[in-house]
């Protein structure tokens, strides 16, 4: 455990500790939003959740087109040269506004037609979709400004920015879900992001003029080439994922009941809570030093400084949280989610290979193997989509987190062979 302490003595925590402030923040208003869904929409108003959500992580992608990494990766590299900054910014700013106009014309006038598919022929939810098409504009450039930022190097700012994010987020999702329920809570998810474009704005132009860097005379079709690779990693899981998830979460309502969809999606809520740490000390620790990582040796000793040091402690965690698991079920949600309880041996043995991968998954954005990423998570997803059906056509609900365990020893096996020169070099 030497690892941990230099960790926490060195780097990690010292140069990030605002960072881990702003996840437990992120972690409390989850709780918190967990709870007031679970007590005023229950197992159902939870899947819709879930559904959109899912929607929504799809449609992001599609309007971004993928670009946020490549927005920090080109904006760090060109902020020192004025000429190349503008046409960095003009040529994904233009591209991007196009595009998100596109989907949102489209999500108006299909409102109707997202809704039964979203939703079911039962539930009336069009204007939610009307909604999201006025506010993704905002929605969109808000990402755009926070990517813009961080490739500034205004750390501290993006993190402010969140956690103002997550204050906001809570508010608003606590009234709107009190006064309007389920429309409330499906509102929520849309509005905040879209309120705090206005607070980017603000603070990127401490940076640079944005209105006065974005011109159309600035644009560079060719430039677009070098954010492909990006585009295509970032659009194979945030389009492709979502779809599954939302693939297996209507099939559990057609043949189990949507209040078992949103048990499986309380479930889900959970998990991504614990793995907040998870995802945030391998982007912010790890994945900088894997990618100038120069040889399989160098690369040997962080695979397995995470293994020895990380994946420990988190397996601890896991332990600890199925002892509680009753406890934890009656804290965020009600006694109306207790059969989730049945659920939590499977996710959790699923999510701890899904930690153990994840520091080897990493290493496909550190070198950019973009075509072994694609085959990989494409991959993934088949096995969990078929898995899913074949298990809950066996085991009811308790065949998805089956499936979930089963697909990520499969993806753990799989990466380990792939990355074996590094991780036994």
């Amino acid at each position: 455990m030497s690892f941990i302490k230099e960790i926490l003595s060195k780097p990690l925590f010292k140069a990030t500790s605002l960072n881990a402030i702003s996840i437990l923040i992120k972690i409390f208003v989850g709780f918190i939003t967990s709870k007031f869904i679970a007590v005023f929409v229950g197992p159902s108003g939870m899947a819709l959740v879930g559904n959109l959500r899912n929607f929504l992580t799809t449609t992001e992608a599609f309007a971004t087109l993928g670009f946020e990494n490549g927005v920090v990766k080109y904006v760090a590299e060109h902020k020192l040269d004025d000429n190349q900054l503008k046409k960095t910014l003009s040529t994904i700013f233009i591209t991007v506004l196009f595009t998100c106009l596109l989907i949102s014309l489209g999500l108006f006038f299909f409102s109707e037609y997202l809704n039964t598919s979203i939703f079911g022929n039962q539930y009336q939810y069009a204007f939610v979709f009307k909604s999201l098409a006025v506010a993704l504009p905002f929605y969109i450039g808000n990402l755009f400004l926070i990517a813009t930022i961080n490739g500034f190097g205004a750390y501290k700012k993006v993190i402010y920015i969140n956690i103002f994010g997550s204050l906001i987020g809570l508010i608003a999702s606590v009234l709107l879900i009190w006064k309007l329920n389920t429309e409330g809570a499906l509102l929520s998810i849309i509005l905040t992001p879209s309120v705090l474009f206005l607070v980017s704005f603000f603070s990127i132009n401490k940076e640079i003029k944005i209105l006065k860097a974005i011109d159309l005379k600035f644009y560079n079709l060719s430039f677009l080439k070098n954010l492909s690779s990006y585009s295509l990693m970032a659009l194979v899981s945030a389009v492709f994922g979502p779809m599954v998830f939302l693939a297996i979460r209507k099939y559990i309502i057609v043949n189990l009941g949507i209040e078992q969809a949103g048990f499986w999606e309380a479930m889900s809520r959970m998990s991504s809570y614990y793995f907040m740490f998870i995802t945030s000390i391998i982007s912010i620790y790890f994945l900088p030093k894997l990618a100038v990582a120069k040889s399989n040796q160098e690369t040997k000793t962080l695979f397995w400084n995470y293994y020895k040091g990380i994946l420990p402690v988190f397996i601890i965690g896991m332990i600890v949280i199925y002892f509680l698991r009753d406890f934890i079920i009656y804290f965020l949600f009600t006694k109306e989610f207790l059969p989730v309880s049945k659920l939590f041996f499977w996710q959790l043995i699923g999510d701890t290979f899904k930690a153990a991968s994840f520091i080897l998954g990493y290493q496909f954005y550190a070198k950019k193997l973009t075509k072994a990423f694609v085959i990989s998570e494409l991959f993934s997803l088949f096995v969990l989509y078929f898995s899913s059906i074949y298990l809950i056509s066996q085991f009811s609900i308790e065949g998805v987190v089956m499936a979930h365990a089963f697909t990520y020893s499969i993806y753990f096996i799989t990466l380990s062979i792939y990355f074996r020169k590094s991780l036994f070099a």
